[in-house]
């Protein structure tokens, strides 16, 4: 996205044009530069936020970021993200990488992410087997068609964004008695037999970003102070230590990569209110290695040993909240009334948990469900069991998923430049952004 080409409109004069140019964000995507991935530059005045804002709208087309340089010291913000979609294949859909320019050229001014003409239920409590299939029992007896979901399941702690509309008027909830009864109802299946302080129910007309909220949601309810219920030998590493020569806090973590990682890591670094200056981010296999030099948004690096560790253990909730637990199933059938509330009885009947949940419906009113499900205490689900749902739902409509290719790659070569002018002109532009952080000693080497 070059600005020069713009057709200016004739009352803006050329002070506004200065302006305008210097707070547009300019995008450059380039296929040339690497020969297994595509390569996206942003080149932007600074503010804050900016940085969730660009790696939102990759991960909002389910792109995964293979590399990242960043850098935006001063008053200015340089970002490299080397990307693919999830079979690691390159971008060669023309209307998705004009989507990601305008995207990415408009950040700016994007306004929060709303579902329009929905009522949003937020909904946290202590997870618990046949959980899910109680509360998609009480929408239905109240009438409340479930248009989009997402659960997020945690050390033993639930998070779910409801969006529902009336099953009969197809309108928002608006009516106040029925939202009451909702929230009412809604928070005695929270509260079970032994949450009754920390259930919590809300209802509104819009909301930000889902992926976020959910993010914030977990974080108030300190789902990161719990123990986990399973612990595996593959939980994220976390290190914070001070660069107190240059005033900055550095974050070095080590995890299995999947996809939206560096979303939930930036989002739970800015909604604490902390700012990134310089990062890099590599891959090799399925392990990512990233750094990012922080500081609080007051300027000032960790000051404690107490906010250290509060640090390390918010980012590990982060990276662990959508990490994929279970056996991937897919559903995929005509919407009807009671259908999630039908099938998620029949996983609680068969001993199945669900530990994530994303719930979609097509303009044509078909349902595009994907849950992770494991057994009643998140040992894998057995494949008999499995099996005996399939049938019980219908083998057609509910069908067992392996999870993308990007589970499975093997390591990663090394990405040789190839030829080409634009290829040429990004990797330049590349090396700037690593000669920066090389030149305030933030990287070994910018070669």
């Amino acid at each position: 996205m070059e600005i020069s080409n713009m057709e200016w409109p004739a009352y803006l004069d050329e002070y506004e044009k200065l302006v305008f140019r210097m707070t547009t964000p300019r995008v450059m995507i380039d296929n040339a530069g690497c020969s297994n991935s595509t390569r996206v530059m942003i080149d932007s005045a600074r503010k804050h936020g900016i940085l969730l804002e660009a790696v939102q709208v990759l991960t909002d087309l389910n792109l995964s970021i293979k590399k990242a340089y960043i850098s935006s010291d001063g008053r200015w913000f340089m970002d490299v993200f080397h990307v693919t979609d999830l079979d690691g294949n390159k971008l060669t859909d023309e209307s998705v990488i004009s989507y990601i320019e305008q995207s990415l050229g408009t950040i700016h001014y994007a306004s929060a992410k709303c579902i329009d003409g929905l009522t949003a239920l937020e909904l946290t409590g202590t997870d618990r087997i046949g959980l899910l299939s109680e509360v998609f029992a009480v929408l239905s007896e109240l009438e409340c068609n479930v248009v989009e979901a997402k659960v997020w399941t945690h050390n033993g702690r639930i998070a779910s964004l409801i969006y529902v509309k009336e099953r009969d008027s197809g309108s928002p909830i608006e009516d106040s008695e029925k939202i009451d009864t909702i929230e009412a109802r809604l928070r005695n299946v929270l509260k079970g037999d032994n949450d009754i302080r920390s259930a919590k129910t809300s209802v509104s007309m819009a909301v930000t970003h889902t992926e976020r909220r959910l993010h914030q949601m977990m974080f108030t309810d300190r789902d990161y102070e719990r123990k986990p219920i399973i612990r595996t030998n593959d939980n994220p590493i976390v290190s914070v230590l001070n660069c107190l020569e240059k005033g900055y806090s550095v974050i070095n973590i080590h995890c299995k990569d999947r996809p939206k990682l560096l979303f939930d890591i930036v989002c739970t670094m800015t909604d604490m209110q902390y700012v990134v200056f310089h990062a890099t981010l590599n891959t090799a296999g399925d392990r990512v290695h990233s750094e990012f030099f922080i500081r609080h948004t007051d300027g000032s690096p960790i000051s404690s040993e107490a906010e250290k560790q509060r640090v390390i253990l918010c980012l590990q909730a982060a990276i662990e909240r959508r990490a994929s637990e279970g056996v991937r199933l897919e559903l995929c059938t005509g919407d009807k009334q009671g259908l999630l509330a039908d099938v998620t009885r029949t996983f609680r009947e068969n001993g199945l948990n669900v530990t994530r949940a994303e719930i979609s419906t097509t303009s044509d009113n078909t349902a595009l469900n994907v849950f992770y499900v494991t057994d009643a205490i998140g040992n894998p689900a057995d494949s008999k069991i499995i099996e005996a749902v399939r049938m019980k739902i219908g083998l057609s409509d509910l069908k067992v998923k392996e999870l993308p290719s990007i589970y499975h790659q093997k390591a990663e070569e090394n990405e040789e430049p190839t030829g080409g002018v634009g290829g040429a002109m990004l990797l330049s532009l590349g090396s700037i952004v690593r000669k920066n952080l090389y030149n305030l000693g933030l990287i070994k080497s910018f070669s």
